[in-house]
């Protein structure tokens, strides 16, 4: 806008998409002076920063959640997950971008002096409590990436430890259920070793005294024949025990096998388990265990003086030529609508100074509605009158006739 005494800048495409991030009026500050511009063009590139960096850290607060678990030393990418990462960082980052214009734009400039005084802190602490939280959950995605090599070494180890615990849990699991199977075995394979050796031992017996070798003769003597009785039952007796022993052994070999193969699987299943804890709140723990508390404590600060900065500026500058410019607009618009406001009206019952707020086409209408009402009740009155009247005459000249038709 040329003027004979100040000519104001022709603001950049850059300048003017900042100014919308600060929601501020362009019509307005493209009339105004260059520091106006210059103001509202910081304020919204730091609103425009923090939403960048909140997609940034939402993207990759995503991908450490959602990405395929393993070796934290495995930095190989997944393209899938990174690019619903960017998809999601990007809706973040809007959130967060729109978020921060709502807060800033709604923040006032409280009595429009450097001072911020207890009243006007009061008013912003929750859009102040607002950006506290928008600045944590933004520190910390980034606060684990800073460290990554340092976290991902202590988590390999937090892992190969985890492993070794699960590994070990296994064995301990298996060892008593494999020691039981082979323990039941031993013992069904000894009982049927133990008659076959009384039916070995047996067998040779007799088969000495059949050759005469015991001291007796040659053939099938009454001693000979007690073997032969007694190898026929203890016959018995290994075959009976065969076919009961047999079946469990077998089973038991089954039940081994089955062992064996669960542990070999849940042995497999071991670098699952140990890459489960490459996660994010784990990685937010092992930040702060690296960091310490104070140089994560730094970092968050650090964040939120870039989240809440710009409001606490908000509230210290003092009123320019856009502030009085844009209060005469919504002036003019108040009064071009037909609403009046009258400050510090009436006190409320706590004592505090209300506004009056006159909508002038309102009370116009109201007026005239008023005002058709009490005509139009002051005529219908009148007529009343009159018909009385008309009707007090013609009684007075015929009554029995008014009282006939009546």
């Amino acid at each position: 806008m040329k003027r004979n005494f100040y000519e104001t800048p022709t603001p950049s495409v850059i300048m003017r998409f900042f100014w919308k991030a600060a929601g501020a009026d362009r019509y307005i500050l493209e009339r105004v002076t260059y520091s106006d511009q210059i103001k509202y063009m910081c304020l919204g590139g730091i609103i425009f920063a923090t939403g960048l960096m909140a997609a940034l850290a939402g993207g990759y607060a995503f991908y450490t959640i959602f990405e395929p678990k393993g070796s934290s030393l495995d930095t190989q990418l997944h393209i899938p997950t990174c690019l619903l990462s960017i998809v999601f960082g990007l809706f973040w980052g809007g959130m967060i971008f729109n978020l921060d214009r709502f807060i800033i734009s709604s923040t006032g400039k409280g009595d429009g002096t450097e001072a911020i005084t207890w009243n006007e802190l009061k008013t912003a602490l929750p859009r102040l409590l607002m950006g506290a939280i928008i600045a944590l959950t933004i520190s910390k995605p980034v606060e684990i990436r800073m460290f990554k090599s340092e976290i991902d070494v202590e988590l390999h180890n937090a892992q190969m430890q985890k492993q070794s615990e699960y590994l070990g849990r296994i064995d301990s699991i298996y060892a008593g259920r494999i020691e039981n199977e082979k323990q039941k075995v031993l013992k069904w394979e000894k009982e049927i070793r133990q008659r076959q050796e009384e039916y070995t031992n047996l067998q040779a017996l007799y088969n000495k005294e059949m050759a005469g070798q015991n001291g007796g003769d040659r053939g099938e003597g009454p001693q000979a024949k007690k073997i032969e009785i007694q190898l026929k039952k203890l016959e018995a007796e290994v075959k009976a025990i065969e076919t009961r022993n047999l079946p469990l052994i077998n089973e038991s070999y089954a039940n081994l096998k089955k062992f064996e193969t669960n542990k070999q699987n849940e042995i497999q299943n071991s670098e699952l388990v140990a890459g489960g804890l490459d996660g994010l709140l784990e990685r937010i723990k092992l930040a702060h265990q690296i960091s310490g508390p104070w140089i994560s404590l730094f970092i968050t600060l650090l964040f939120m003086a870039i989240e809440l900065t710009p409001m606490f500026f908000k509230l210290m500058l003092t009123k320019t030529p856009y502030d009085y410019l844009e209060e005469n607009i919504k002036e003019l618009m108040k009064a071009e609508e037909g609403i009046l406001i009258e400050y510090n009206f009436y006190q409320d019952k706590n004592g505090q100074q209300k506004d009056a707020v006159i909508h002038i086409a309102k009370e116009k209408l109201s007026a005239e509605q008023k005002a058709i009402l009490k005509a139009e009740k002051e005529l219908t009155e009148y007529a009343i009158d009159k018909y009385t009247e008309q009707l007090k005459q013609k009684i007075n000249t015929s009554p029995d006739s008014y009282i006939q038709s009546n």
